[in-house]
């Protein structure tokens, strides 16, 4: 899917592009998070709970094979695993994502 399709595809309060949203919005936030109950792409878990009619769903631990991570600067989508091994830099354009993302692990993943 090209670039623009993909980063269009995400839903939430976005801002200044890159997948920044409302709730976060620095240089580094510039990822989308698939979630499991939808399917779809939402810059964080705030933005979701707004919008959505459904509760979250986090993704088990056999499920991190899913592509399921969005990068905002180059739409590489990569899958969870992978999310958690690029040392918060993606893994197709080097742009760097917020480490203290992992802070919110637990809200998306399982075994958090």
């Amino acid at each position: 899917m090209h670039k623009n399709n993909l980063i269009n595809t995400v839903k939430g309060k976005l801002t200044h592009g890159h997948t920044r949203c409302v709730h976060y919005h620095s240089q580094l936030d510039v990822i989308a998070i698939k979630f499991k109950c939808c399917g779809e792409y939402y810059p964080c878990y705030s933005c979701h709970t707004e919008e959505a009619t459904h509760p979250v769903e986090v993704w088990d631990k056999n499920e991190f094979n899913t592509r399921a991570i969005l990068c905002g600067v180059c739409a590489g989508e990569m899958t969870i695993a992978e999310y958690f091994a690029c040392n918060y830099q993606c893994p197709f354009c080097n742009a760097a994502f917020n480490p203290k993302c992992k802070n919110h692990n637990h809200l998306y993943f399982a075994e958090f």
